[in-house]
Parts: C-alpha cells; sequence; structure tokens
C-alpha cells in the first residue's frame, strides 16, 4: 500500500515538474530551468542545514550537558512535570522542530537565487558612489548578497540561542529564580554555549551594522532619497560605533565562556543598547534639529545634487533635451504649412474605443474577437509609412454556444485565431466607420501573404492538441468559408514544425492528462503518436517563464514581419541598489486611465525600483510559440550579468531583421516611469529642487469616465521643433504640481519611438527625450482647460446634447496634444455609437483646439480650417473623406464663456415657453428630425445596408444645421 501511494505522488509531481521540463525543452530554454531551479536546490539545502543543523545542535548540545541531577529548587521542581511530559517525544522533537525551522529556511533562501547568482556573477558598472567612491556594482550586486547572507545567518544564530535557553532552562542548566546564595545560574557547560553563540550573535549585529553604512545611500528621506547632511555627518559615524561596540560586546561573551562571569556581557548588552539610543538616535536627531533645520537648503545642497545626478543618470533622463518653447495661442491663417506632415498623420482613430467597430465590421464569427485595447503601429503602405490600428483576431471560445462547448471542440477543433486586422489611423471611411487596408478571411489587403493562423494570443485556450497522422482527416477549423460548405479545416504539421511539448506516447499523456485535470487527453483517439499540445500561449507568460528575471511591460502588441504574425514584449532589467536615485513604485508610476478599464493592458507589477532599462526585446511568434529574446541594450550592467548567468538565452541585436526593426517601438511603461520622474527632475539645480516650486504633474485623464487617474501616453508621427522631419513618436504633457494645481500646460514630452528599418542596427535618434518647456507665465491651456472650453462652448455643447439621444451616445476618443504651429494643437475624435442592442462607434466629429480657438466639424480638415481662419495651412489625413451636407460648411464657432442654454434633446419644448414660436417650433422639428436620422443610421448599419447610412447621415447633419439655426433665432 505504501508502494501504491509513493508511486501515486512521485507521478502527480511529475505531473507538474516534468511537464514544466517539456516545455522548456521544447522551446530551446531548458538551460534556464536547470540554472533557476539547481540555483533554488542548492539554496534551499544550504538554507535547511544551516537552520536545521545549528539549531538542533544547539538543542543536542543543551540536552547532553545538562546536570546529572538537578537543582533541588522550587523552580525545578515545578519543570519536572514537563520534563516528564516532554521526554516520551524528545527525540521526535529534536528531530522534527529543526527540520520544520529548516523547512522555512530553505524556502525563504531558494527565493532569493536571484540575488545570490547577481551577486556571483558582477559586473563592473563604471559610475561610483559620491560618498564612498566603490563602483555601483558593490550596490547593485554584492551588497544584496552579503545581506541575505547575514540576515540567515543572524535568524540562524537567533533560533539558535531560544533553542539553547528552552532547553538549558527546562533540564536544569539554567536558573531564572532564587538568589546568588544558592550558587551559579549557569552550569559550565550551558555558560560556555550561550556564551559562544551570544558572541556570533554580536559579531553578525555588528556586521549588519557595517552593512547599513552602505545602505543608508539608498534610504528615503523627506524630500529626497540617499544619504543626507545628518546621514553623512551623524548616521554613517554611528553605524560605525555600533558595529565596534557589537564587536566589543561580542569579545565580553567570549571572556564570559573563559571567566564565567556574566556581569560583563550583562553590561556590554546595556551599553549597546545605550549606545543605539544616544549614538544612533539622539545623536543625529541633534544634528538635524540644530544643524541642518535651521540651514536645511545650503546643508542638503550637495546631497540633493548626488540625488539629482543618480537618479537622472539610473532611470535613463540624463540625457534628455531641452529646449525653450514659448507657445503661441493666438491662431493665425496658415499656421500649419511647415507642420504638414505632422498634420497629415494626426490619429483619429482612438484605440481604446475603436475595438466594437473592429468586431462588428471585421470578427466575422462569434468564436473570434479582438482585445478591448487595440495597437497603435506603423507600415508601409503604397510606399508611404502611415500610422495603423492593428488588431488579430484571436480565438474566443466563450462565443460558442452551450451546445457546441465540450471536450473535443474546444481542445481539438477550435485550436487558433485567424489574421489580422489594420486600419489607417489618421482617416476614416463611410459613416466615420474603420477604413481598413487589411482585413477579412482569408485576408486581403496591402499587408501581402503571411501566416495568418494564430496558435499563441493573450486570450487563447488553456490549452489545445494539434496535429494528426498523415492521411487522416483534418479536423482542426482553419476559418469559415461558404465556397467550402461552411468552413475550411487544416491539420498542424507536428511532423515538420514543433509548437508544444510530444504526448505521443502514454506517459506524457497521462502527465498532461493530470496536468490539466482532463481524462480525456488519455483516452481520446485524436491524442495520436503525431499530437502535440500547447499550453501557457499567452506571449507575456512565454517570456516571463524564459527569462524570469525580466519585468515586461504591461502591452504586448502585434507585428507581421517576414511572413509571419509576431508579438513583441518589451523587457525590463531593474534594480533597488542604485545609491541616492530616487525610488519609485513601478505599479503607481504606470498606472492611468487604460490601464483601470481595460482587461488586457495592465500597470506593472507592484515593486519599488530606483534603476530600470529596457535591456531586452523579445518576441513570441502566433504560429509556433517559439521565443526570442534580443539584447536591445548591451550597456546595461544587469543585463550583462544575467547574460553571464543564462549564456544561451539572448541574441544579439545584429539579428533582428529590418522588418522587424521597423516595428520596435519605444516602450510605453518605461516612458511612463521617466515622464514621472521627469515630473521633479527636470529641475537640475539643487536650490529650486529643494524649493519645488517649478515641480510639474501629469495630468488627470480629461476623457476618462474617472478623471482622477492620469492621461496615458499617446503614440503620433509628429516633428518636434529640432526635427527636421516627423517621426512615430512617443508623447505626454506636464501641468503645475501642488494641491492647487492650475491645469495649463507647463511641459510637452515626447521620445522618439522609431527604431529605423536597417536590420541589425537601431536608428541613431531612437529612444531620444525631447522635452517642450513652456514658460513660467504661460497660459496655454492644459488637457483639463481644454475639456472646459469644449464643454462651455454653444455650438459644440449643442451638437453634442443632440446627438446624445435616448437611442444613442457619445464618446469622445484621446485628447491628442501636438507641438504644431508654433503652438500646441489639441484634437479630440468624437464618436456615436448605440445605446442599446448592436452598438459600436463610429466617428461623427472632430474637435480642435488651439489656444481659445476652436474648431468642430464631421471632418480634422474642416475644423482645422475653422480654427485657423479658413486656412490651416496644410490638410489632415480624412481631407479626401466628403462630410455629409448639412454642418460640414458651418462658420466657425465662437467660444463663449458658458454653454447657450440648450433644450433638452430627448424632451419636446413647449412653445408657451418663448417669445419665438416660430423657432420654437423649427427646434422641436429639428430636434424630432434628428433622433430619427439617428434611429435609422442605426438600423441602417445593423442591416449593412451603408447607401441608407449614407442618407441617414444627411438628414441627421441636415436636422442638426436647422437645430442650431433654431437655437440662435430663439437667442436673439
Amino acid at each position: 500500500m505504501a508502494v501504491l501511494v509513493g508511486v501515486v505522488v512521485l507521478v502527480m509531481i511529475l505531473a507538474q515538474v516534468w511537464t514544466e521540463v517539456l516545455w522548456f525543452d521544447q522551446l530551446g530554454f531548458v538551460d534556464v530551468l536547470k540554472v533557476e531551479w539547481g540555483t533554488q536546490a542548492i539554496l534551499f539545502v544550504v538554507g535547511f542545514a544551516l537552520m536545521a543543523v545549528g539549531v538542533g545542535a544547539s538543542m543536542r548540545y543543551a540536552y547532553r550537558s545538562r546536570p546529572i541531577y538537578a537543582p533541588s529548587t522550587p523552580e525545578q521542581a515545578g519543570l519536572d512535570q514537563y520534563r516528564e511530559a516532554i521526554e516520551p517525544l524528545r527525540r521526535l522533537v529534536m528531530i522534527i522542530g529543526p527540520a520544520v525551522l529548516g523547512l522555512f529556511a530553505g524556502g525563504a533562501a531558494a527565493q532569493q537565487w536571484s540575488t545570490v547568482q547577481l551577486w556571483l556573477h558582477a559586473v563592473h558598472v563604471g559610475q561610483k558612489d559620491p560618498q564612498y567612491g566603490i563602483d555601483v556594482s558593490f550596490y547593485m550586486f554584492t551588497l544584496p548578497g552579503l545581506r541575505f547572507v547575514v540576515s540567515l545567518l543572524m535568524a540562524v544564530a537567533v533560533l539558535s540561542a531560544i533553542a539553547a535557553l528552552a532547553t538549558h532552562y527546562l533540564y536544569g542548566g539554567l536558573r531564572v529564580g532564587g538568589s546568588a546564595a544558592q550558587g551559579p545560574r549557569t552550569t559550565r557547560s550551558a555558560r560556555i554555549h550561550l556564551a559562544v553563540v551570544g558572541a556570533l550573535l554580536m559579531v553578525l549585529i555588528g556586521v549588519n551594522y557595517w552593512l547599513d553604512r552602505y545602505s543608508v545611500l539608498m534610504r528615503s528621506g523627506d524630500k529626497f532619497e540617499g544619504a543626507s547632511y545628518t546621514d553623512v555627518s551623524a548616521v554613517i559615524p554611528s553605524k560605525a560605533i555600533l558595529a565596534g561596540v557589537a564587536v566589543f560586546v561580542a569579545a565580553l561573551f567570549v571572556i564570559t565562556a573563559v571567566r564565567g562571569n556574566w556581569r560583563l556581557p550583562t553590561i556590554g548588552i546595556a551599553l549597546m543598547v545605550a549606545s543605539a539610543v544616544a549614538v544612533g538616535g539622539i545623536y543625529p536627531a541633534v544634528v538635524q534639529r540644530f544643524k541642518v533645520d535651521p540651514n536645511q537648503q545650503d546643508a542638503e545642497a550637495p546631497y540633493i545634487q548626488r540625488n539629482i545626478d543618480a537618479t537622472r543618470q539610473a532611470f535613463g533622463i540624463a540625457d534628455v533635451k531641452v529646449a525653450n518653447y514659448d507657445a503661441k495661442v493666438t491662431a493665425v491663417a496658415g499656421a500649419l504649412r511647415s507642420d504638414a506632415e505632422t498634420t497629415a498623420s494626426i490619429r483619429l482613430l482612438d484605440p481604446q474605443i475603436v475595438s466594437p467597430s473592429f468586431k462588428q465590421l471585421q470578427q466575422n464569427k462569434a468564436y473570434y474577437n479582438f482585445t478591448d485595447s487595440l495597437a497603435v503601429d506603423r507600415y508601409t503602405v503604397n510606399s508611404a509609412s502611415r500610422d495603423t490600428v492593428i488588431a488579430v483576431r484571436e480565438l474566443d471560445l466563450a462565443g460558442l454556444n452551450v451546445d457546441q462547448r465540450n471536450w473535443v471542440n474546444d481542445h481539438t477543433v477550435y485550436t487558433h485565431g485567424f489574421g489580422v486586422v489594420a486600419a489607417y489611423g489618421n482617416t476614416t471611411a463611410v459613416g466615420g466607420q474603420p477604413e481598413f487596408w487589411e482585413g477579412g478571411i482569408p485576408s486581403a489587403g496591402e499587408m501581402g501573404k503571411y501566416e495568418e493562423r494564430i496558435y499563441f494570443s493573450p486570450k487563447s485556450p488553456d490549452y489545445s492538441i494539434i496535429g494528426a497522422p498523415g492521411g487522416s482527416a483534418n479536423w482542426e477549423l482553419d476559418y469559415p468559408d461558404d465556397a467550402s460548405g461552411g468552413q475550411v479545416n487544416t491539420t498542424f504539421p507536428t511532423s515538420r514544425t514543433s509548437a508544444g511539448p510530444s504526448i505521443g506516447n502514454p506517459f506524457n499523456q497521462l502527465l498532461y492528462a493530470l496536468k490539466f485535470g482532463s481524462e480525456q487527453i488519455v483516452f481520446s483517439n485524436r491524442v495520436t503518436n503525431d499530437s502535440q499540445i500547447l499550453y501557457d500561449r499567452d506571449p507575456r507568460t512565454r517570456v516571463g517563464k524564459v527569462a524570469p528575471y525580466l519585468t515586461l511591460d504591461g502591452r504586448v502588441y502585434p507585428a507581421v514581419v517576414d511572413g509571419r504574425v509576431v508579438w513583441i514584449v518589451d523587457g525590463y532589467t531593474t534594480s533597488d541598489g542604485y545609491p541616492y536615485a530616487a525610488s519609485r513604485s513601478l505599479e503607481a508610476a504606470t498606472t492611468d486611465s487604460v490601464t483601470q478599464t481595460s482587461t488586457t493592458i495592465a500597470a506593472l507589477a507592484p515593486k519599488n525600483v530606483n534603476y530600470i532599462r529596457n535591456s531586452v526585446k523579445a518576441t513570441v511568434d502566433a504560429y509556433d510559440g517559439s521565443v526570442k529574446l534580443y539584447a536591445w541594450d548591451t550597456t546595461d550592467p544587469v543585463l550583462k550579468a544575467w547574460n553571464s548567468i543564462f549564456p544561451t538565452s539572448l541574441r544579439p541585436v545584429s539579428e533582428i531583421s529590418s522588418q522587424l526593426m521597423s516595428h520596435i517601438r519605444y516602450p510605453e511603461d518605461l516612458f511612463k516611469v521617466q515622464r514621472n520622474l521627469l515630473t521633479q527632475y527636470h529641475v537640475t539645480t539643487a536650490p529650486d529642487f529643494f524649493s519645488g516650486g517649478d515641480f510639474w504633474a501629469n495630468p488627470a485623464d480629461p476623457s476618462a469616465e474617472d478623471q482622477a487617474l492620469p492621461q496615458p501616453p499617446y503614440y503620433l508621427t509628429l516633428k518636434m521643433p529640432d526635427q527636421t522631419a516627423a517621426a512615430f513618436s512617443l508623447t505626454s504633457t506636464f501641468i503645475p504640481g501642488g494641491t492647487n494645481q492650475r491645469n495649463v500646460l507647463t511641459g510637452f514630452l515626447a521620445a522618439d519611438a522609431e527604431a529605423g528599418s536597417t536590420a541589425g542596427k537601431p536608428a541613431a535618434e531612437y529612444g531620444t527625450l525631447r522635452l517642450l518647456e513652456l514658460p513660467r507665465n504661460s497660459t496655454v491651456p492644459g488637457p483639463g482647460q481644454v475639456k472646459n472650453n469644449f464643454d462651455a462652448d454653444a455650438t459644440v455643447s449643442s451638437t453634442l446634447n443632440l446627438l446624445t439621444q435616448q437611442s444613442s451616445r457619445v464618446v469622445r476618443g484621446n485628447l491628442l496634444t501636438l507641438p504644431v504651429g508654433g503652438g500646441l494643437l489639441y484634437v479630440q475624435p468624437v464618436y456615436v455609437q448605440s445605446s442599446t442592442g448592436t452598438k459600436f462607434p463610429l466617428l461623427q466629429r472632430v474637435l480642435v483646439a488651439f489656444g481659445d480657438h476652436i474648431g468642430f466639424a464631421p471632418t480634422l480638415s474642416l475644423a482645422l480650417d475653422q480654427v485657423f481662419g479658413g486656412d490651416a495651412g496644410a490638410v489632415a489625413g480624412d481631407a479626401g473623406v466628403v462630410p455629409p451636407t448639412g454642418t460640414g460648411a458651418t462658420p466657425a464657432p465662437t467660444p463663449t464663456a458658458t454653454p447657450t442654454p440648450t433644450a433638452t434633446p430627448t424632451t419636446t419644448p413647449t412653445p408657451a415657453t418663448t417669445a419665438n414660436p416660430d423657432a420654437q417650433a423649427a427646434l422641436t422639428t429639428a430636434l424630432a428630425n434628428a433622433k430619427q436620422a439617428l434611429l435609422d443610421g442605426q438600423a441602417a448599419l445593423a442591416a449593412n445596408d451603408f447607401a441608407a447610412y449614407g442618407e441617414a447621415q444627411k438628414r441627421l447633419d441636415a436636422a442638426i444645421g436647422a437645430a442650431i439655426a433654431a437655437e440662435q433665432a430663439l437667442g436673439k
């Protein structure tokens, strides 16, 4: 029976362990698993041995050195009952107790495998800390390792001392009560034992104090991180003094072991406590209160400067190109003439909003789906680089009917998604739909031929079984097709391509059946000798497993590269050991309105770091799941260390193809962390930093329902003032900091996100950060003010109210900011969607602002002309889109301080309430016509009748124009 139980337990363990080995081996990263598990195993054994042997030896020695006869005292008499009770279990307690503690210690030690590996493979950084002149590698690699060892040994010493005290006390080697006349309170053996353990503990405490001297350089203060004046003048010397006192007390314990007098170590411990209070607490407080506080700015200036320099270096913001930008607020005709390329590329499709439109127009079948947040990339279409909103048509089993859900369908028939869908970012098609340049099943458009089957994606099923013997029928659904009787089937060619571990033998089938709790894997006829099993199919999961040392960006985006769909993942190396650098919570710095509302885009993990680099670019093939890791930042010391730990994992940048290079972009989460730091660290002088008067903030997203969340950064093609041509960039804005924020613009940040298209060589300008600083007295509206101006404008308010009928809902897109025309231009797309039934947004209007000038029209080109005196000087990407007749030629609306009162669009006004009954009747009729046009338009779209939809749009625009005219007549 015991043998049977052992076999069952072994098989259950193998179902989790051996399947991992098979998964890593299939990907070619089994060496990563060997190093990780091997290091963890060694550390577990070391931690277990140190704790179990230390505590066990302490207990055994205390027991064996017990006095033959316990002293005849009331205290010992009271302990007799405990000795008698524990005696039958004594051997077991002395084995199980240390073993349990050893398990905890071994588990804790195993978790430090990365710390130990970095310590063993530390590399020279080339930067020295400003306090001790030691290379920064000591703080990033060596110090954490030393801290780990000292902490582990201190835990062993403390628990060994507790075990020794308890055992000696229980068996008479240590007496607590009674008088000195009754003899020594410890036996000679107990005295030597406890004194030696105490001496070891004091030495370790001394070492810990000594290491504190270096850790002070990473401490957080009230105004900045790193050692302050008080730390350098008082805390660091006090740590050295306390370390010396601890070693002195250790010597007193050694004397006690030899001479037998506990008075000396007792006095030593009291001295140590007093020193910790006086030297470690009171003295630094006195220095801070009487030396620093009255002269804090001057006293702290050198240390603040250290913090500024270290932070800018550690977070890659030391080389930001800063330029003063005296932004204009007056719009003049032709102002955009020198920014024609930027104007033509302004993105109108909001990737956070248009996913439902992609689903309705390109989903094809219910078992396909798109993520709620689409990706922005750039592709060459008809020999021109175009900003593109792209999505992968993923498999979504939740779209199947209940009667279609069974094991065979879920795991052997519906195995993969199919193709990508791409739309121009800067224009739309009829009725405000996305203008797709790639779509359909099979895929058709400008992308060219590529492998369309998507076996690996963020929303793939938990596992699928692929492959079949040659000559057998195909049973995987490939794609729907009317000409083939409803669908085309396929079989993954497992004989030529490996996409997952083989389950062609009964043993592997049994292990995976246990792993997934599916006995069908063993008994199904569809599991054959040619079968492979696909699991852990999310690209982030795959990269995270083969590169456990990376922090992965919250967004994974697809690209069609060299005939394959690949997922691109940005990986970061981080550290919390860069001296004097500011510390940031990655979760807090990367949380914004998108991460809080999206189901697919997440903020980074909640850990604090003071160093970060985008050191790795990873790709996951959507067809076969293969993972490639490219060493992007070869100067990063952390990556160099990991590369020596896993020498076969990383590929050089020279292996990146031209097509892949053209889709690599500057990562969002790194940019978010950097913009968060630049709210303070754009200030580069200590006095100004101390005052904090020029600190900024990242503005809240005015388009979000929760307007307390930061605005996300946006990918745009634009030309900064010092650039000769527009480039694909990642952008963000700044407003004044403080509790009473004025929502005016203080800065504009753009990262050059264009990696170029040269194989193996990133563009020289890639990653360049450009910061435009506006004058301190700037009145350029910030995003919040612009939203307020939009809401307050009478024409905008009236039109949006008309569009917001009972059956429809207005959705405002991302509010984009662009430095053009000598100022800052704001562009916001406005979508309308049904509020019930089939709902998907269609672009109906575009809001534009430059200073206090507002444009509002069916197309961006018309809105720009409204703002810039009838001629913007450049054309937008939607210049060729013919607006419906109605409001397209309306004159530029005049911004107003407060909205003009408007009739509620869902309520018929009463003519008796106005002095102009004709105008009131015209308004009522126009509102009714607008409502009917919206209903007709939604019905036409649902029926795919685009001719009827276009006619309804014309009637809607005519009704809106009539309503606006009627309102103006009522206001006279």
